[in-house]
Order: C-alpha cells, then structure tokens, then sequence
C-alpha cells in the first residue's frame, strides 16, 4: 500500500503566517504539522509515499528533506488548487495499480490512522473513510451510514439540512478504482473536482465505501484556534526530558528542554511546556501550553497558551496568551501594562508595544 499526502493550498485563513510558509509546515509542539502525518503513514507500515505540494513547494521539499525517513518520498506538484480529486488524478502513475491512503497533511490524530488504515486493508473494499461526530455538521463533508452493514449509503459536502452528525475527517482508504470515478465527474461551483463526488459517484455505481470511527480526537488545523487547541492536546501526551541547563528557577508538570538551552533569572516553567534547542529563558514565566521554538529568546516576560516559532525574541512583555508567533519575530515593550495580550504575527514582525 502507497501513501497520498496533501500539501499544497494557500492556508488563507492563517494569514498572516502563511504569506511565507506553508500551513502545513507550522510547528505544533515544536514539530511541523506535516511530519505527524509522514509519522503516522510510516508507523502503519506504508514506505512508498507521495506528497502533493504547490505555493512554497522549495519550502516544503527542503523541509521534509531535511530528515532521515525510513520511506521513500516522492513529491508531485499540482500547480493550482483544483480541488482534493483532481490531486489524486495527478497522482496516477505514483499509484499505479496500488491500494493507497490519501491524508490531508494538516489534520492531526490522536493515537495516529493505524488502525484505520488495518481494517481498510483487510476488508477489501473499494474505499473506506475516516468518520467522526461533529456538533455542526453543516461546515463539512457529511455521511449516512448503514450502521449493520459498516457501509456509507450517501455523502453530501456541508448541506444546508445534514442527514447525520458524521464528519469525514481528511484520512481516506482508496483503491485504484477512485481514478474511474474522477473521470465520471465534473467540477463543483467552486470549480474544484471534489472527492465527495467521486466517493459518492462510486456509492452509486454499486461499489462498496465503508467506514470507521475516531477513537479520541481529530484536529483540522486550518484556523489559529485550530493549532493552539492541536499544540494543547499534543503538549498534554509529551512526557519530561531535560537536555538543557537549569541555572536557577523552578519547573513544574511535563517539561521538554533541548540541548544548549539555559534557565535562569528564576525563571517558572509550569507544564506542559516544549523549549527547542539553543533558546534563553530568563526571569520569565512560560506555560502552561506553550511551545518554544528553537534559538529563541524569552527575557522577562509570560508567555501561556502560545506556539513561538524559532528565533523569536520576546522582552519584557508580561501577560502573552493564545498567541501565534511566527518565525524570528521581535516583540518588545517599553510601557509597563497589565493588561493580557493575543497576537497572531507572521515571520520577521517587529512589535514595540
């Protein structure tokens, strides 16, 4: 069985950090969301893997080139996003005659897709999709299920009146067959092919689509929101390793600190907490549910709920909360405030407060 990763589109609803980087690339828990996904595909046996990229293609090469996987990585190129089907379509012959699992490379999955991606195998269906309950159904991809049978009987993409509660989350079991089916349909309104389509084409044509559940929880990391609720739930699972040096201060709960990081200034780490590579911590307060990128520096200041990407540079800024900060970012303030601050800054910002 191959692998189908999804990495292109714009990530416009995360601007402004998108402008220069890849949504799939921002750091959850100090590591790119993208790498959770390359992960989870290799943990469930898959070692022949092809992913889908667009704007910031180098970007995305250059990053997932960077690590030794134990996989062979292809990357194709889709020059502008023409909807989820047609991704596959340009994916033919890296797929050939193999079964495969497409997985959107921003969604995030507690305990991984191996299960999933199991039963698919051993079912011999024609598809099978990844489900979950959702409380307003109405923004997604919708399934009616034939609970005895464990089949899909019809798929409706975010309809004003939803037959169920059942979300398709972005991990999909497919056969070769999908590429008949995308030839059978046309582009939406939106001038996409959309895989509902071709999903639901094939429900017609007498093929066979089942289903399974998510057993705990599933991210769709599109929004800010998204990411920092997706960095909470992964900081929560991280366990305790101190590769840095704790000159003074006190650190409490799950804490991670890599290698030439240094505490000082009685510091207060409260976790769970991630702290990169080479970073200062000094007089600060970090935590709980922050994520500190590498070679940053965070003097003075508190920081909770936040994901500061590598390089930044926080001073003296009391109060930073539900924050996304983006790569080598300065934020500095010369006016004592009490009041608690949220920022979404993308990479290279300056902010003087």
């Amino acid at each position: 069985m191959k692998g189908l990763i999804l990495s292109g589109g714009h990530g416009t609803r995360l601007r402004p950090i998108t402008y220069s980087q890849q949504k799939q690339l921002i750091p959850v828990a100090n590591k790119p969301i993208l790498f959770y996904c390359i992960e989870d595909l290799i943990n469930a046996g898959i070692h022949d893997i092809a992913i889908i990229v667009g704007p910031n293609k180098e970007q995305v090469i250059e990053t997932v080139q960077s690590v030794e996987w134990n996989a062979k990585i292809a990357f194709i190129c889709q020059d502008l996003p023409r909807g989820l089907a047609h991704a596959v379509k340009i994916s033919e012959d890296f797929v050939k005659t193999d079964n495969f699992i497409m997985y959107l490379g921003d969604n995030l999955l507690k305990g991984g897709s191996v299960d999933f991606i199991r039963d698919f195998a051993d079912s011999k269906v024609d598809a099978s999709l990844l489900l979950t309950e959702v409380e307003d159904p109405r923004q997604y991809g919708v399934a009616l299920v034939d609970e005895q049978k464990k089949i899909i009987v019809k798929l409706v993409e975010k309809p004003k009146n939803p037959p169920s509660n059942l979300s398709i989350v972005g991990i999909y079991g497919l056969t070769p067959r999908i590429f008949e089916a995308i030839d059978n349909i046309k582009p939406s309104w939106r001038g996409e092919l959309e895989i509902t389509d071709a999903l639901h084409w094939l429900i017609e044509n007498g093929y066979n689509v089942r289903y399974g559940m998510v057993q705990g929880w599933w991210k769709d990391t599109g929004r800010t929101e998204d990411i920092l609720e997706a960095n909470r739930l992964i900081l929560d699972q991280i366990g305790t390793e101190n590769s840095g040096i704790v000159e003074s201060g006190t650190i409490t709960g799950q804490v991670k600190i890599g290698k030439n990081t240094i505490i000082k200034g009685n510091s207060i780490i409260i976790g769970p907490v991630i702290i990169g590579h080479d970073c200062v911590i000094s007089g600060s307060t970090i935590g709980p549910y922050t994520s500190i990128g590498d070679s940053s520096h965070i003097i003075e200041s508190h920081i909770s709920d936040s994901i500061v990407m590598e390089g930044g540079r926080i001073d003296h800024v009391d109060r930073v909360s539900d924050s996304l900060i983006g790569k080598n970012v300065t934020l500095k303030k010369q006016e004592p405030s009490k009041e608690g601050k949220s920022f979404v800054l993308g990479d290279g910002s300056q902010v003087t407060l």
